[in-house]
């Protein structure tokens, strides 16, 4: 079956995900990409972008069997511009994240032009992917709410419409088992990995690691991630605040420098108000680390997948005094070396399901169906 996928912000998770499916599918794939800045941008103009390219391409003789994009693109226009044998096959639109529950500081900052466009790109798409339960369901859910904001002629069966379409489609990891590794000796490493943004919550972070030290708890942090131009200033504060504890800070420009600081971590810690999946996450229970994670967002259902373990294990209340006692706690299991209770293979074992070995022959025959 050949394939045409059409990505306008290619990089970050969504070029982890086209390269991790595309690498292992049985399908033949033909992608077009545009550069992962200026995010805005891409969706008010990738339509026209790639419209323009695929019709040379058909020009040329190039055909496909499927269309597959990402929420970036605004999925209705590029069908309205495009040569019109591209509108008879069926459509995929994969969302990782949607304009419409973003958690903006301000809600007059939220620009529901963006949000229409998420809104027409899954009515326009034949049908739409969620990464998760949790996301799938938010979106429907909220949607309503959108649309009521319109002062008249408000549609009535866009719901219907949309959820009928959708299904859930979770993303794969490339993260080896690390089988023979053995945990060095010392006090607790605490790992916080996610995007150096409001969004993530690193005060929340920092609040509970000041809780932590001055209860004289022993530990030692791992605060990795992708930065932007704007950065929190509590990570400033924090790296000074913390200096005498910190083993790794900052983005790691390489795979293997991210693997080894994975790898080397007793705890993988979030506090975001905003995750849809959860990458990070489940690469670094997978590499050993303990969970402990905020009892919403997505999270709930990616920790249920460790089989035989009661979920509320790995997640707190959601305030950095439950993250501190929580992290207390684990310390203290710690100095035993007994994070998972005598099993320490059970997250690893149950994160597999998220393999791209296994994600990928299974998003290939959802895509053979279509």
């Amino acid at each position: 079956m050949k394939i045409l996928a059409l990505e306008p912000y290619y990089g970050g998770s969504h070029k982890s995900f086209l390269e991790g499916w595309i690498g292992r599918s049985e399908h033949q794939w033909e992608l077009l990409t545009l550069p992962d800045n200026k995010w805005k941008w891409r969706m008010r103009m990738a339509a026209i972008t790639f419209a323009d390219q695929v019709s040379r391409l058909i020009a040329e003789g190039h055909s496909w069997d499927v269309l597959f994009c990402s929420d970036m693109l605004n999925l209705a226009e590029f069908l309205g511009l495009v040569d019109k044998r591209v509108r008879d096959i069926p459509s995929i639109v994969y969302f990782h994240e949607n304009q419409l529950t973003y958690p903006y500081r301000f809600e007059s900052e939220r620009d529901y032009q963006f949000v229409a466009t998420n809104m027409t790109t899954a009515l326009a798409a034949d049908f739409a992917w969620f990464n998760t339960k949790f996301h799938k369901n938010e979106f429907i859910t909220e949607l309503p709410r959108f649309i009521k904001k319109a002062p008249n002629e408000r549609p009535t069966d866009i719901l219907e419409r949309i959820e009928a379409k959708s299904t859930v489609q979770h993303p794969g990891i490339d993260v080896p088992l690390f089988e023979n590794f053995a945990r060095p000796d010392g006090p607790l490493r605490i790992l916080w990995a996610a995007r150096w943004e409001h969004d993530k919550n690193p005060e929340d972070f920092f609040a509970a690691m000041r809780i932590l030290k001055n209860k004289g708890v022993d530990f030692r942090l791992r605060v990795i991630g992708q930065q932007f131009r704007e950065i929190p200033k509590v990570f400033e504060m924090a790296k000074k605040e913390f200096a005498a504890m910190i083993e790794h800070w900052g983005f790691q420009p390489t795979l293997d420098d991210y693997l080894k600081v994975l790898q080397g971590s007793d705890i993988v810690v979030s506090t975001a108000i905003h995750e849809f999946f959860g990458i990070s996450i489940v690469e670094a229970i997978v590499a050993g680390a303990y969970p402990l994670l905020p009892d919403r967002l997505a999270y709930p259902e990616i920790v249920n997948e460790i089989e035989q373990l009661e979920p509320c294990q790995f997640l707190y209340g959601g305030t950095p005094e439950k993250l501190a006692q929580k992290l207390e706690e684990l310390a203290n299991r710690n100095k035993n070396n007994n994070l998972w209770q005598n099993k320490p293979k059970r997250g690893k074992l149950a994160m597999q399901k998220f393999n791209w070995t296994q994600r990928a022959e299974e998003m290939d025959k959802a895509i053979a169906e279509v």
